[in-house]
């Protein structure tokens, strides 16, 4: 009888220990889920910012740039388009990640055009709403860059935490997808947007 319980205390213990071996495995997956969360909600609110000074830009230079209405038609479109992606985006989907990732993509490339053109206009360069709008924009872009940044390595910190043995084990019961990095789409998008008026 004395062994039969201390059979049964081993086993109670050794459960007990698996089960918070397990719970402590989970719980560090859920830390980390919840940190790459809250970087990427990070991310959104620059992206907001960005997309809220866009408009305003394009309104203090349409005055100088009467003939560049094309350009400025593209960056406001491209915005848009940015902005709807931005919405819908998860980042535990890659499919969303990467429309997210080209539209971002197509608003640096038209803001790069229009910032290129106005170097014709020197009245631009030198109008204040411009230099301070320009000034938050490259504020904003740069708070973007630290964003994903962060957004990424705390994804990298994520994603090897569930693949690596036995957390890997964890994951899959648990259904911890793996995460999609915020990466540039192609080399050309590599570049910041140069602000310079």
């Amino acid at each position: 009888m004395e062994i039969l319980l201390i059979s049964v205390g081993v086993l109670v213990v050794v459960a007990l220990g698996l089960a918070f071996w397990v719970m402590g495995m989970y719980n560090g997956l859920v830390k980390l889920r919840n940190r790459y969360r809250n970087a990427f909600a990070q991310i959104d609110v620059q992206l907001k910012r960005r997309y809220d000074l866009i408009p305003n830009l394009v309104e203090t230079a349409k005055g100088f740039m009467k003939h560049e209405r094309e350009t400025l038609e593209a960056v406001i479109q491209a915005r848009n388009m940015a902005s709807s992606a931005r919405e819908g985006v998860n980042p535990e989907d890659a499919a969303s990640m990467s429309t997210l990732m080209a539209a971002e993509g197509g608003l640096g490339s038209s803001l790069g055009r229009l910032f290129a053109l106005s170097e014709a206009y020197p009245d631009l360069k030198s109008n204040t709403n411009m230099m301070q709008l320009s000034e938050e924009l490259t504020s904003t872009e740069n708070k973007v860059s630290f964003s994903r940044q962060a957004y990424n390595d705390s994804v990298t910190a994520y994603n090897t935490q569930r693949e690596v043995f036995p957390a890997n084990m964890i994951a899959g019961m648990f259904n911890f997808g793996e995460a999609a990095l915020f990466e540039v789409a192609n080399e050309s998008e590599r570049e910041a947007v140069k602000v310079e008026f």
